[in-house]
């Protein structure tokens, strides 16, 4: 079945460009709704398309934030999890463009992302690496 593979070439952004914005607003629990099937789309995009895996609090913090998740910058974080493998890093924080990504190595998942608007003025802990890809 590989004719059924997504490739994905446009950016991944939370929301629906298609929703009126003359919604009453009443309409919260659309909205929540809307964000959660996004967010088990993305999950299962992610899951597909990547090698590496994506916890739940940064599926929702590139939903919240706005962070373009696009195959390039997939093929390119993949790349930096394999350079942090190679140095031995374990909880390496990998820079993809703008973006920020958080990752434990040993169990091959991004615990969370973090794009250049939230960056300023942040510390980052814990890590044992820094990744330019």
């Amino acid at each position: 079945m590989d004719d059924m593979s997504l490739k994905i070439n446009f950016p991944i952004v939370s929301g629906n460009p298609h929703i009126e914005q003359t919604q009453k607003a009443g309409t919260d629990a659309n909205d929540n709704a809307d964000k959660d099937s996004f967010k088990n789309i993305l999950s299962e995009m992610l899951r597909n398309n990547s090698e590496v895996n994506f916890s739940k609090h940064a599926v929702k913090r590139a939903i919240d934030h706005n962070i373009e998740l696009t195959g390039e910058s997939l093929s390119r974080l993949n790349e930096g999890v394999k350079i942090a493998t190679e140095k031995n890093l374990e909880e390496p924080l990998i820079l993809v463009g703008k973006t920020a990504f958080l990752v434990n190595i040993p169990n091959n998942t991004v615990i969370t992302a973090v794009d250049s608007s939230d960056m300023k003025g942040n510390v980052f802990t814990n890590i044992d690496g820094t990744v330019i890809i």
